[in-house]
């Protein structure tokens, strides 16, 4: 349990935790989760843009633990990005982020929010709402999260699926045991209510949506949209979405539900939805409420359709500066593998083989000392530099029947290296090796410019001519489209060592991860700074 006792409003914000499990009840059970202040999910954390924060962390749980400031850039100070040291350097971040565990599953129950507000004197760029609700989108196993993960890593197989998906915590109507507890949003007719909802689940991209309203978009992974009136989103595990909901409909009760989007074919996956209850305030009589409209669990047109409707605000307060004199080219495939069962063993994937994964042909194999580390100490031996710019093994990556010889990938531990300042287009190519999917993509210490996707193979002289370079969304998590392709770009001005991976999480566990190092640059205001001097070792 993080214990948060005290907050100063100054400049330096202080946050004092301790980390210890807590037993919660859920679907008819009890069982003890690592938590935040006992509350799962746990607090949310305000601030004003450009703030900093000091949060001091004292795990007294049963293992070790990290925490990410999910989207928080951490300019020069990538010390912060991840392990227990507690300086959060906010930048140019406005809107919602979250923070969460990084170490093994333990985020499944260890997360919050992070809500940033303008700075004194400015204001959002929408009218300004009656009052601002967190929802954070989850999963629930019965079982211990870490059995959850011991059993498949060993095994080789798909993880267990979850037994339920959650709206702040609590499955819903729907699931046993659990319609006393179903979170209730609670609204006054002809008023406006901004929902940050954020993707904390650990296997799929949802569907959300609420009956018989409409929803605006106004923000992602803290940018502004422009506004985007939807029946629906799609939210990649990861990603935040703001979302502007008008209380316009006749006073009474009505379903806020999500459910899984899962485009893998043969592969498992809870198909159960989870709901909330919006509440009109008021004297009726309640009808039983209803289930909004989502799309199909393999409607893949529906997920991308909204992603690709996404688009920067641009406008003279909120600018974009999209990229457009590109000096490095980077073409990534992201890839489901196998690898051979070892000996004396039985495994689960398919053909008896061990589910892997990987970014172009690499599986990534985390080294004891941290990649971090080695660099700023210069301690050899611990990491590579010869990471691929470009697929090592060209063939139609998207082709209906592949090669059971291509789905076998390297374990090694690369890093890719950019000069500082450096104008970065990285397209991510999705390819239908084992089972063609989704790869939501997050990139720490930076945001990329979204400037194109589209279906099979990319086609570098065809594709780029539709890009859109004008007002692409600014986002730090993207989901690459089952067997098609993401474009992104961003400048390398931000010198450090940046892990970039697949959210979803039995994807980053079998190796789609990989690390980039920006250099320095030529004056001490754009190096990587020192470490904190009571940096524990790793």
């Amino acid at each position: 349990m993080i214990n948060l006792f005290k907050f100063y409003s100054l400049f330096n914000i202080l946050f004092r935790n301790g980390v210890e499990e807590t037993p919660y009840t859920r679907l008819c059970s009890t069982k003890n989760i690592l938590t935040v202040n006992g509350q799962f999910p746990g607090p949310t954390l305000y601030v004003t843009k450009g703030e900093t924060v000091i949060v001091d962390v004292y795990n007294k749980g049963s293992y070790n633990i990290t925490i990410h400031w999910h989207g928080v850039k951490m300019p020069r100070y990538p010390w912060s990005d991840g392990p227990e040291y507690p300086k959060i350097i906010f930048s140019s971040e406005e809107g919602t982020l979250w923070w969460h565990a990084h170490s093994d599953w333990s985020r499944a129950t260890v997360h919050g929010a992070i809500i940033i507000y303008p700075k004194k004197g400015t204001s959002y760029p929408f009218p300004k709402p009656n009052a601002e609700v967190p929802i954070l989108l989850g999963e629930w196993w019965k079982k211990d999260i870490m059995e959850v993960l011991t059993e498949f890593v060993q095994n080789g197989g798909d993880p267990q699926i979850s037994d339920a998906f959650t709206i702040n915590g609590q499955p819903g109507d729907l699931y046993p045991c659990s319609k006393p507890e179903t979170f209730k949003l609670l609204v006054d007719y002809g008023k406006m209510y901004l929902l940050r909802i954020i993707n904390v689940d650990m296997q799929d991209i949802l569907f959300f949506s609420i009956a018989k309203h409409q929803i605006t978009v106004v923000g992602t992974d803290a940018s502004y949209t422009k506004p985007l009136a939807r029946d629906y989103i799609a939210i990649s595990p990861g990603q935040t979405i703001d979302v502007l909901l008008e209380a316009n409909q006749s006073p009474d009760h009505y379903y806020m539900a999500a459910r899984a989007y899962s485009s893998a074919k043969g592969v498992e996956y809870d198909n159960t939805t989870t709901t909330a209850v919006v509440q009109y305030n008021g004297n009726y009589t309640p009808s039983p409420p209803s289930l909004p409209f989502l799309p199909g669990y393999n409607d893949t047109n529906a997920s991308v359709n909204f992603t690709g409707s996404l688009r920067s605000l641009a406008n003279k307060d909120h600018p974009v500066d999209v990229p457009t004199n590109i000096t490095t080219q980077l073409i990534f495939t992201v890839s489901m593998n196998t690898f051979p069962c070892p000996l004396n063993r039985t495994c689960k994937g398919p053909n008896g083989t061990m589910l892997a994964a990987s970014v172009n042909n690499i599986s990534f194999v985390n080294p004891k000392i941290d990649v971090l580390e080695a660099y700023y100490y210069q301690i050899n031996g611990v990491f590579g530099t010869r990471f691929p710019s470009f697929p090592p093994y060209v063939f139609n990556f998207t082709a209906e029947y592949l090669s059971l010889l291509l789905e076998l990938p390297n374990r090694w531990t690369e890093v890719k290296v950019l000069d500082y300042d450096s104008v970065v287009e990285l397209v991510f190519q999705g390819t239908n090796l084992v089972a063609g999917t989704d790869h939501p993509i997050h990139l720490h210490g930076y945001s990329f410019y979204v400037v194109g996707w589209g279906f099979g193979n990319f086609n570098k002289d065809k594709d780029p001519l539709g890009y859109n370079l004008v007002d692409p969304p600014l986002q730090n998590t993207i989901a690459v489209p089952k067997n098609g392709w993401t474009t992104v770009r961003f400048k390398a001005h931000n010198p450090g060592v940046w892990l970039m991976h697949c959210h979803i999480e039995r994807h980053f566990t079998w190796g789609m991860d990989m690390v980039f190092i920006v250099k320095n640059g030529p004056s001490p205001e754009v190096q990587l700074l020192p470490p904190p001097p009571d940096m524990p070792p790793c």
